[in-house]
């Protein structure tokens, strides 16, 4: 019977490629498994009446308690301090068609957290995008401050936007935030937390 001859040198080349794809295979599922599991907490966080549904064993998951969802209840400021919180919130305010104060808000924050030669660049973006009179995404401001923001925005300092900013949290601390607090998402959110822990 014919048998098949491989040199050592062909055999250490294939189990190198084995091992390489091997490798790759590998490197593969723990992307795939690291995606399913982020999906796996954002749609618990976003959604809290499927949350029973999804079962997870990593313990690197961020897991919500209820007692910081308890905490969202004191202050927008706690709430907002919440990664958590913060895209519960901003599903809450898209369902309002009013997303563009949290993101307006946040996009506020990591300016004041840019490098100086790039606040430049920065600056004409946000007021691109969310303050000027045609802005896809325009915040509710008035003209006075519109016009402000403006002039800021052209010489550009890491507190340009900060009355913009100031304007726009006072409104959804007044308005959209009570919402929140009464809305479904929010008690569904707790109250599953709850019986969960009481169990």
């Amino acid at each position: 019977m014919p048998g098949f001859f491989f040199s050592h040198n062909n055999m250490t080349e294939l189990n190198e490629k084995e091992d390489c794809k091997l490798a790759e295979g590998k490197v593969h599922k723990k992307k795939q498994k690291a995606f399913g599991t982020d999906l796996k907490s954002y749609l618990k966080c976003m959604v809290p009446h499927i949350e029973s549904g999804i079962k997870t064993s990593n313990s690197r998951n961020v897991m919500l308690s209820a007692e910081e969802v308890i905490q969202w209840s004191q202050s927008l400021e706690k709430l907002l301090a919440s990664q958590s919180g913060q895209g519960v919130f901003r599903e809450f305010l898209k369902s309002e068609f009013s997303e563009e104060n949290i993101e307006f808000w946040l996009a506020c924050e990591d300016y004041k957290k840019t490098k100086s030669d790039h606040l430049h660049g920065k600056a004409e973006r946000i007021y691109e995008e969310f303050v000027q009179s045609d802005a896809i995404r325009q915040i509710n401001i008035d003209y006075q401050m519109r016009e402000a923001t403006a002039k800021k925005a052209q010489d550009p300092t890491h507190t340009s936007f900060d009355e913009a900013q100031k304007t726009v949290y006072i409104l959804m601390e007044r308005d959209s935030y009570p919402r929140f607090l009464k809305s479904k998402s929010y008690l569904n959110l707790l109250n599953h937390l709850q019986t969960n822990t009481s169990k």
